[in-house]
């Protein structure tokens, strides 16, 4: 068995912002409407770029940070729900666009929860020896499901990507990951893909409608705010460490009450938890990596620091991670 760790990070976000008094042209909404329920402000969505443009964009600047070359790449693996084509997978999109040929690449579908499902996959092939290294992105283009008349939906999601290049290490790095999923709740948070199509019976039809995100607010709400106590205070039961052992918790970025309700719930100060969804929205398989990179680049995770990352989503799908920066 080996330990593997993060090298490097990097993300790409769209240019264009919208911010919440332009959502209230489209519906009826406020700025304080939007505030006082979600925290987000602003949203960064995609005129022009698809999810893997995005997500070759984060993966170039994570490799220039990790000093890595392309061609040293043995694996990639896209976390998303809004893949650019069904075949081929946005991963060999990406390896296309960087030019990472040696590479294995696929893509994973765990709604919010993708990117530590990913990193999960990647850790457990470089701890089997499968693999020496990883490139492993999280990267959304939700306005392409997203119903702009809807405003219980469209004030929430963003488009973005976030990246991470992780490599066998004899040194400590990724400690614990955990993953499971309540497929019975899937109904709470869904967009539906295409329906079977009998040629010799065309009944009904498909409208691109069909595919925009719907959403039981208030039951994600429950597994959301369930979903973090729960996977944060088995992690600190497990390895006997309380949050004053920790330098920062990085939650999925759907909610800032999610987020205060488990600092509450946990005596944790809200100064542990990073967040940045006031400015992104929600970005799904993205908003992890989006937020771990940003934290870096601000300088305020350093080597040795304890580092908890908790996602939740569509699925319903929830994960958790250690690291040992």
């Amino acid at each position: 068995m080996f330990n593997s760790r993060i090298v490097s990070t990097g993300s790409a976000v769209p240019d264009f912002i919208i911010d919440n008094s332009m959502l209230a042209e489209l519906v009826d909404t406020s700025d304080e409407w939007i505030t006082t329920r979600t925290g987000i402000r602003n949203r960064r969505i995609s005129r022009y770029k698809n999810t893997s443009d995005l997500a070759s964009e984060a993966a170039e600047k994570c490799l220039k940070n990790a000093g890595i070359k392309v061609e040293e790449i043995e694996m990639i693996i896209v976390a998303t729900v809004t893949p650019d084509t069904f075949t081929p997978s946005t991963a060999c999109i990406v390896q296309q666009k960087i030019g990472a040929f040696k590479a294995s690449a696929m893509d994973i579908n765990a709604a919010c929860s993708g990117f530590i499902y990913a990193l999960d996959i990647a850790d457990s092939m470089i701890s089997a020896g499968r693999f020496k290294n990883a490139l492993v992105i999280g990267a959304e283009c939700l306005s392409k499901i997203t119903d702009w008349k809807d405003r219980s939906t469209c004030v929430l999601f963003g488009d973005g990507a976030g990246a991470v290049f992780i490599e066998k290490s004899s040194e400590s790095g990724i400690i614990k990951v955990s993953t499971g999923a309540e497929g019975d709740k899937s109904g709470y948070l869904i967009s539906k893909a295409l329906p079977p199509r009998d040629p010799f019976q065309n009944k009904g039809s498909f409208s691109n409608e069909d595919s925009y995100i719907k959403m039981n607010g208030q039951e994600v709400f429950r597994f959301a705010t369930r979903i973090m106590v729960g996977s944060i205070k088995k992690l600190f039961d497990e390895y006997k460490i309380s949050h004053k052992d920790i330098k920062l918790i990085i939650p999925h970025q759907a909610n800032l009450r999610i987020i205060e309700f488990a600092s509450k719930k946990l005596a944790i100060p809200m100064e542990k938890f990073y967040v940045n969804l006031q400015d992104y929205g929600n970005t799904s398989s993205a908003s992890i990596p989006i937020a771990l990179n940003e934290a870096v680049e601000k300088g305020m995770i350093e080597k040795g620091d304890l580092i908890i990352a908790v996602g939740f989503g569509g699925g319903l799908t929830y994960g958790s991670i250690l690291i040992e920066w």
